[in-house]
């Protein structure tokens, strides 16, 4: 009878407190090996998430730069016949994301060169042996 009830008492099996249906484990705080799993990454993803946004806190903010010689470099493009002042390039230069696009700035910078010469290198030729004719 004593052994009944030791065997019992070892083999309680509580279920997840998940209520996935599966055992709990009480060394993974009554939770089965996925609900553990998935805890585990949730608590590793919000402590990085807590430190990332610390950091953002700790660093100064950079404001985009604004300068005279930007603002010159638009008006530069625009044509003489256009009305645009400096106020209005100025406030373009703000809302515009720069260098977004090659063909909206004097950029001469080959995309393309470079771009062929990356897939040369990661995709290398593969022909076979030739035969021999007999």
């Amino acid at each position: 009878m004593a052994e009944e009830q030791n065997w019992e008492e070892t083999n309680n099996h509580t279920l997840c407190v998940n209520n996935c249906g599966f055992f709990g484990n009480p060394t993974t705080l009554n939770l089965c090996s996925k609900c553990y799993k998935d805890r585990r990454l949730k608590e590793q993803h919000m402590s990085t998430a807590k430190i990332a946004v610390e950091k953002s806190l700790s660093q100064p903010q950079h404001q985009p730069e604004t300068s005279s010689s930007t603002a010159a470099t638009i008006l530069s493009t625009v044509s003489v016949d256009s009305p645009v002042t400096s106020s209005v390039a100025e406030v373009a230069v703000k809302s515009q994301p720069r260098n977004r696009y090659p063909e909206q700035h004097a950029c001469t910078f080959d995309f393309k060169t470079i771009g062929k010469e990356a897939i040369a290198k990661a995709n290398p030729v593969v022909k076979a042996a030739k035969l021999e004719k007999i």
